[in-house]
C-alpha cells in the first residue's frame, strides 16, 4: 500500500493542478469578456524545490561539476565536484581527446576532498589541479564517485597569446536559478558556442532561509552543461558571505561554507581574500576577480587594492579585465561603495584596465571613467536573474544605455587588437555594444554599436508582486 500511495501521490496532484489551470484560465477569460482586470502576478518561491521536500541530497554519483582556470588557463585547470561522505579522495581521469572511443590509458590524478553538512545531509566536496597540458587542446575527463564515474567531459586549453578568444559574463543569477535563469544560460550558449570561458559577478545564489544547498543545485541545474564545457570564473558576492553571530557584539561577516567547496580556483589572491580574490591568464587577456563585500565590510580594501596593483603591474597581456560584484559606481537608487572607489578606483584607472564587469544592482548600466575623453576602463553592471532593482536618477543621467525589467547576458569577442562586447537579453535580442581598439602605441579608442539594438527598457510596474516600490520584480 505505501508503494502504491508514493507512486500515484505525484499522478493525482497533476491532475487536480490540470482541472485548476482548466478552471483559472476559463475563468481569466470569462473576466476579460466581462471587462474585468485580468488577475495580478505573483512572486513564484526561489526554488522550485517545495518544502519538505529533498531534492539535492549527495549520493555516489558525481554532480555539481565545474571547471575553473589554472594561473596560466594554456597549462592547467582545476575541478572541483561533489559527492556523499562515503567517497573519500576519488579520482580524476584525463587523456587528450580523440575520435575513437580507445582514447589510450588515461592520467589519473588525486583529488583532495573536505566535507560539507547541509540541509541535504553530508557531502564530500572534491578538487583536482590537471597540469602540464598542452596548448589548445582539446582533452576528455572523468570524476569518480562510490563506484561509478561521471560522464566523460570535454574541455580545450586556452590557445596562445594572439589567438581570438570568446567569453560570456553574467551578473547576478541569485534567485529562482532553475526556473528563470536557465533560459539565460541556454540563450547565451546559442549565441556563443565558440566561448571558452563563462565570468560570474556574483551571488550565485540568494543564501539564508536554510535552503542554501537547494539553491546551489538550482544554480547547477540552470547552469546545464556550461561548468564542464567551458572553464567558469566567479566572483564572491555579498550572498556568497553570512553574518555570523548576528545581533551580538560579535557579529561579523564571513564567508560562507559553500564557496571554497563548490569551485576550485587559482589561490593567488590578496592577503585576506585568498579565497575569493584571484587572477589567471587566457589567450593574451589577464583577468583579475576581487572581492568586494570583503573589501567594504572585513577590511581588505587596501590589501587588494596593493594585490591589485602587483598583479597589473605583472601583466604582459594585451588586454585586462576586472569581475567584482559591486560596482565602482552604482546605478541602483540608495547605493553607493565609496570605499571601493577610494582604493581600487584609481588602481582601475591608472592601469587602464579595459573592462570592469560588475553585478549587486539588479539592473543594467554601463559609463566610461571619471576622465572624460578617455574611452578604458568601461564600467558595466548586469543582471541575469529575476530579482529586479530600479535605476537612479544619477544613473539615467550618466550611463549610456541602461535598462531595469530585463534578464541579460553578455558575449565578449577578442581578436587581435580588436574586443567587442554585446549584452543581449534573456530572448537574444542586442541591448548594448561598443568595440574596444588598440592602437599601435598602446592607446584605446571606443566605437559605439547602435544598429540592430532594442530601445530603452524601464520598469512597467509601480510595486513588485510583493508590493515593493524599490523593486520592479521579486
Amino acid at each position: 500500500m505505501t508503494g502504491t500511495a508514493v507512486a500515484t501521490a505525484p499522478l493525482v496532484r497533476r491532475g487536480v493542478a490540470g482541472v485548476a489551470g482548466t478552471i483559472a484560465a476559463m475563468l481569466l477569460a470569462m473576466s476579460a469578456i466581462a471587462g474585468e482586470a485580468a488577475p495580478r502576478r505573483v512572486a513564484e518561491p526561489n526554488t522550485l524545490v517545495p518544502a519538505g521536500v529533498i531534492r539535492y541530497a549527495p549520493s555516489g554519483f558525481p554532480d555539481r561539476i565545474v571547471a575553473s582556470p589554472a594561473q596560466d588557463a594554456a597549462t592547467g585547470f582545476a575541478v572541483a565536484w561533489r559527492t556523499g561522505a562515503m567517497v573519500e579522495t576519488p579520482w580524476l581521469e584525463i587523456v587528450e581527446a580523440g575520435d575513437s572511443p580507445d582514447m589510450g590509458v588515461p592520467q589519473r590524478i588525486r583529488a583532495t576532498t573536505q566535507a560539507l553538512t547541509t540541509e541535504n545531509g553530508p557531502a564530500h566536496h572534491h578538487r583536482a589541479e590537471v597540469g602540464d597540458l598542452q596548448p589548445d587542446t582539446l582533452y576528455a575527463w572523468r570524476v569518480q564517485g562510490d563506484r561509478t564515474w561521471s560522464p566523460w567531459r570535454q574541455l580545450r586549453t586556452a590557445a596562445a597569446a594572439d589567438a581570438p578568444l570568446t567569453l560570456l559574463y553574467f551578473g547576478d543569477t541569485q534567485n529562482k536559478n532553475a526556473s528563470l535563469t536557465t533560459r539565460v544560460t541556454l540563450e547565451a550558449l546559442r549565441h556563443a558556442p565558440d566561448a571558452r570561458l563563462a565570468l560570474y559577478a556574483g551571488d550565485l545564489v540568494s543564501g539564508g532561509d536554510g535552503e542554501d544547498d537547494n539553491e546551489w543545485g538550482e544554480w547547477f541545474d540552470a547552469a546545464g552543461p556550461l561548468p564542464s564545457l567551458l572553464m567558469v570564473a566567479p566572483a564572491a558576492g555579498n550572498h556568497e558571505h553570512f553574518e555570523e553571530f548576528e545581533d551580538t557584539p560579535q557579529e561579523r561577516r564571513v564567508l560562507g561554507a559553500h564557496w571554497p567547496s563548490t569551485f576550485a580556483l587559482p589561490g593567488n589572491g590578496a592577503r585576506g581574500a585568498e579565497a575569493t580574490s584571484y587572477w589567471f591568464d587566457i589567450q593574451g587577456v589577464r583577468v583579475v576577480v576581487l572581492d568586494g563585500t570583503s573589501a567594504l565590510d572585513m577590511g581588505t580594501a587596501q590589501a587588494q587594492a596593493a594585490w591589485l596593483e602587483d598583479v597589473l603591474d605583472g601583466a604582459a597581456s594585451r588586454w585586462t579585465i576586472a569581475l567584482i560584484h559591486q560596482p565602482m559606481f552604482s546605478p541602483r537608487q540608495d547605493r553607493d561603495n565609496a570605499l571601493l572607489r577610494e582604493h581600487l578606483l584609481p588602481v582601475l584607472e591608472r592601469h587602464r584596465v579595459d573592462l570592469v564587469l560588475q553585478g549587486h544592482d539588479h539592473v543594467y548600466g554601463r559609463r566610461g571613467g571619471p576622465v572624460a575623453g578617455q574611452a578604458t576602463p568601461q564600467y558595466v553592471v548586469s543582471v541575469a536573474g529575476a530579482k529586479q532593482y530600479r535605476l537612479s536618477q544619477a544613473a539615467r543621467r550618466d550611463m549610456s544605455p541602461t535598462a531595469e525589467d530585463t534578464q541579460l547576458f553578455q558575449v565578449l569577442r577578442i581578436d587581435g587588437d580588436a574586443l567587442r562586447y554585446e549584452a543581449r537579453t534573456a530572448t537574444g535580442r542586442l541591448y548594448d555594444a561598443f568595440s574596444l581598439h588598440r592602437d599601435a602605441d598602446g592607446a584605446r579608442r571606443i566605437e559605439e554599436h547602435v544598429e540592430g539594438r532594442i530601445g530603452q527598457r524601464d520598469c512597467p510596474r509601480t510595486t513588485s508582486p510583493k508590493g515593493r516600490e524599490d523593486r520592479c520584480w521579486e
